[in-house]
């Protein structure tokens, strides 16, 4: 018989118990906090009166998730009643092992909602661990599902001691997942913890005894958990984060030994530096550590983190000798760039200065270490600090095979740093779900539109830089873009071979663009040189140069690039130049940090680049979500080719599936040379995707499931159960995962499948509907699997599908002359329908529809219909914002004002906000339900009257 979650539920507290664990029967909020007063109370070895118990419960119930963190590892001063002062700890972090530990189950709480949560640990009586449980067989993602919903109903009340949970757990016994409180997170960004050889521990029991041990959860929570303060978020580490900086902190404590970590690229390597340098400057031995970036990585967010941790530790003038003051001052983290630090210790002028530093333990941390000019400041730091130890982190080791020659011969990793502390290659990180897979295609031959192949020429050369072969190949860029990237949901990046050949490129685009052909928004940036092909010789790529003051830059390149930046600036509305070395990098910074930006929940969709088009720059150490395919005309090989290719495989959402690499080159021998070398013989079946028709057949059995379900889109609604409805639901979401992957080929058609175009839609209608049914279900019915699922609504929204398109459409009803009143009927109605398969307008159909029936009607030949519906539009804006605000008893204009302020700042408004708009003042239980209440339907407004309109002004 299977296991039931109960039993499931009780195996796990029995294991806890073993581990010495405390059972404590808690079963709502008020034996909670009762037992967080004896905890607190026994962790401090004191009592605490009512009052005083008051002013604790007050002083946690505070700000956000991140700010109850911060003060969860922060002492409280407590005045008492008798005038004294104690200072209360709520956890050891500097003993992390010497807390109070129990361990209970089905706490009630009463929010918005009722929740009962599955399993929690208590240390020292605050909720730190919460585990949810499925039974066997169930996915791991409702567990999660589940955990989000009881955030938003039910975590916030009772003085909000569940917002104090540091990680949560998810199991079905089988597999079990963990991850930070951070809401901001999707389900992919939760992690399987391993052991040092990267074997995952899946079983709950398993992990239980590894993970949730006492001591290790302990220092997860105290040690390896990292407040983000840039974002404002909580972070924890991976194992095998864990594991390397553990490594570190081991090689340090015990000798003066070197190391390296190899960490695959999309891993993570900046985020388990920054910990393993904040944990080394807390050992007393070490008198500082430095933390070594190469100048294009030192970005805005590196910048910021590391000043929250240690202010003013980052160097980011250009000027060495502020590297050298602090390197003499009382700092013990200094991050800065390599090429300062080697001018620092080889510069003569400096030597004086560096010299009381000679002897002392330094502690130096390289981030991407396999950058090429590492040699030379390798040999420059051992010889002049007689007690330096070096550790390194790179995603692409250097080995003998991809080792460069340069003066010091062919240098190595291994010959740097000496042994690998830990590793963790890109076929673990594929395995664990913590990268993606790639799409590799290769397009040598590039067609004509008449069929004939371009003529080669008689060097490669020549074939190469052929303007006629550039042109063809940006038209194949512009037909299949959006196909590579969802509709430019996403960016791409274009790398080719030469400074020369990216202007023709450029100018390539330019024309085309000029020509109407597209409004694809590329930005380009190079440096300037001379020697423009040198980069290409050897497939690895470059280090970017921001020194413009070279005897090697080019006028001509240079003048280019002006002109490409004069392109920018008219686009973005901004101010950039390349009248300098400094301006040259406030240019890169700013490219930078609008690629970065596209991640961020509020990104301006305006500013967005679709294509970056590059010679060396950003193919290495440059992290962005929002990037999910490469264009490659260049030679690429080894470690270089591995680095570009990542760029592409970060993980985000059920959309991005896999990194896609479209190669204009024949790099397939270098491919699988460069594959073989950094994880092993047999992984390019790991590290690719399956072919085209594995996908066919992957969604033909899709619809043969879907057939057996539902033989037509109409019989769903002959579907009555939870069981049936849920096995629908699964089958297509099976289905639309298949297609959103299917459809990035080049050679995708509907024609392969078993489904054709229409009936799809109609099921994606059922589809949408059963969800529409769900999330309109009150809390008060029985909770049902159905409720939990994830619909993954992103799969099957469509950017171009907006209200501007819909008007266009009914304009073009408008105008055809000779329509029947039955066509007519017939037309509007495919038009409502289409409207009602779209997610993101389903909550405006009946608007929609009203428009058509009271408005349309009306217009006049000589009116336009897009000012017609503005009209119409802010009329039904207008009086949605006065039934909130009369059921409500609220004030019109601060109503207005809030979402005035929301769509400047998209934030919610503050609790203090909203009850000021209230005529009446609520008594102090009522407000927290009325500001939930109040901003849910003020966000529908915004949401249901502002999101996806287009443009409607010009719809005729």
């Amino acid at each position: 018989m299977t296991q039931t979650e109960a039993q499931l539920e009780q195996n796990l507290i029995q294991r806890l118990t073993g581990l010495g664990y405390e059972p404590v029967t808690i079963r709502n909020a008020k034996e909670l906090r009762a037992n967080l007063k004896t905890q607190l109370e026994c962790h401090n070895q004191t009592t605490l009166s009512d009052d005083e118990f008051k002013k604790v419960l007050n002083h946690l119930d505070k700000g956000s998730i991140f700010d109850r963190s911060e003060r969860l590892r922060d002492k409280m001063e407590l005045s008492r009643d008798d005038g004294s002062t104690i200072y209360l700890e709520f956890l050891n972090t500097e003993h992390w092992c010497q807390n109070q530990y129990q361990v209970t189950n089905q706490v009630t709480q009463q929010g918005k909602y009722k929740n009962r949560y599955d399993v929690t640990l208590l240390i020292n009586g605050l909720p730190l661990v919460q585990i949810e449980l499925k039974r066997r067989g169930l996915a791991l993602k409702e567990a999660f599902n589940q955990i989000n919903r009881y955030q938003r109903h039910s975590y916030d009340a009772e003085f909000g001691l569940f917002n104090y949970v540091q990680i949560f757990v998810i199991s079905n016994g089988v597999n079990t997942r963990y991850y930070a409180n951070n809401r901001k997170q999707e389900f992919k960004q939760t992690f399987y913890w391993a052991d040092k050889n990267n074997e995952l521990i899946t079983n709950l029991d398993d992990f239980a005894e590894n993970f949730l041990e006492k001591c290790h959860i302990s220092k997860m929570i105290c040690r390896y958990t990292v407040l983000h303060q840039s974002d404002k978020v909580l972070m924890v580490l991976r194992p095998y984060q864990y594991y390397a900086v553990e490594a570190i902190i081991e090689r340090v404590e015990e000798g003066r030994k070197n190391g390296y970590i190899w960490h695959t690229t999309g891993s993570g390597k900046t985020l388990t530096s920054f910990k393993a340098a904040q944990i080394l400057t807390t050992i007393p031995k070490v008198h500082k550590v430095l933390f070594v970036v190469d100048r294009a990585d030192l970005d805005y967010q590196t910048s910021k983190e590391f000043n929250y941790f240690s202010p003013d530790c980052v160097d980011t003038t250009d000027n060495t000798r502020q590297l050298v003051e602090q390197m003499a001052g009382d700092s013990n983290l200094i991050v800065t760039t390599i090429q300062k630090l080697n001018t620092a210790i080889k510069k003569p002028k400096h030597e004086a200065a560096m010299e009381a530093l000679r002897d002392k333990r330094i502690v130096f941390i390289f981030d991407e270490c396999h950058r090429s000019q590492f040699g030379e400041t390798h040999k420059n730091i051992v010889n002049f600090f007689t007690k330096a130890q070096l550790f390194g982190f790179t995603g692409t080791p250097i080995f003998a095979d991809n080792a460069a020659s340069n003066q010091h011969g062919k240098r190595t990793t291994k010959d740097l740093f000496t042994e690998c502390l830990h590793r963790y290659v890109i076929t673990n990180a594929i395995a664990d779900q913590n990268v993606l897979k790639f799409s590799v295609e290769y397009w040598g031959k590039i067609k004509r539109k008449d069929g004939s192949l371009i003529t080669e020429p008689k060097t490669d050369k020549e074939f190469f830089e052929n303007p006629d072969r550039i042109d063809l190949i940006v038209d194949w860029i512009i037909e299949h873009h959006n196909r590579k990237t969802h509709n430019r949901k996403f960016s791409a990046m274009l790398c080719v071979s030469s400074v020369k050949t990216l202007i023709t490129y450029y100018e390539a685009f330019k024309t085309k663009q000029n020509q109407g052909l597209h409004d694809l928004r590329v930005v380009t940036i190079f440096t300037p040189t001379v020697n423009e092909d040198d980069e290409d010789a050897n497939g690895l790529i470059g280090e970017p140069d921001f020194d413009l003051r070279t005897s090697t830059t080019s006028l001509h390149s240079r003048d280019q690039l002006a002109k490409f930046i004069d392109d920018y600036n008219e686009l973005y509305k901004t101010n950039h130049s390349v009248r300098d070395s400094q301006a040259f990098y406030a240019y890169y910074k700013n490219i930078s940090q609008r690629m970065k930006d596209r991640d961020r929940e509020n990104f301006d969709e305006a500013e967005r680049a679709d294509i970056l088009l590059v010679v060396n720059m950003f193919l290495t150490g440059f992290d962005v979500k929002k990037i999910n395919t490469l264009y490659v005309d260049k030679n690429l090989k080894y470690h270089g080719l591995i680095q570009a290719y990542s760029r592409t495989n970060r993980i985000l959402g059920e959309l991005k599936s896999q990194g896609n690499i479209v190669c204009f080159r024949n790099l397939k021998d270098n491919t699988d040379e460069a594959i073989r070398l950094f994880s092993d013989e047999n992984a390019n079946e790991t590290i690719f995707i399956e072919p085209y028709e594995h996908y066919v057949d992957e969604l033909n059995q899709a619809v043969a499931e879907l057939r057996a379900i539902a033989a037509i889109p109409n019989d769903v609604n002959k579907l009555i159960s939870e069981d049936d409805k849920l096995n629908f639901v699964k089958t297509f979401r099976k289905l639309i995962r298949a297609l959103n992957v299917s459809k990035s080929f080049t050679e995708f058609s509907f024609t392969d499948l078993n489904l054709d175009e229409q009936t799809f839609e109609d099921f994606k209608s059922k589809y949408l509907d059963i969800h529409d049914q769900v999330k309109s279900r009150s809390e008060e019915e029985p909770e049902t699997e159905l409720e939990e699922v994830d619909f993954e609504l992103e799969l099957i929204q469509r950017d171009e599908i907006n209200v501007a398109y819909i008007l266009e459409l009914l304009g073009k009803l408008r105008h055809e002359e000779k329509t029947t009143p039955e066509d007519y009927q017939q037309r509007k109605a495919e038009i409502l329908e289409l409207v009602g398969k779209e997610t993101k307008l389903r909550n405006k159909r009946d608007l929609i529809e009203k428009f058509i029936e009271t408005r349309m009607i009306q217009v006049t030949p000589d009116q336009k219909l897009g000012s017609v519906f503005n009209e119409f539009w802010d009329e039904e804006r207008i009086a949605a914002v006065r039934e909130l605000c009369a059921d409500e008893d609220l004030n019109e204009d601060t109503v207005n004002q809030m979402i005035r302020d929301y769509r400047f700042t998209n934030k919610e408004p503050l609790r203090d906000t909203v009850i000021s708009a209230c005529n009446t003042k609520p008594k102090l239980l009522e407000r927290k339900r009325i500001y939930k209440r109040v901003v849910s339907r003020l966000l529908d407004i915004i949401h249901k009257f502002d999101d996806d309109l287009g443009n409607i002004d010009d719809t005729a």
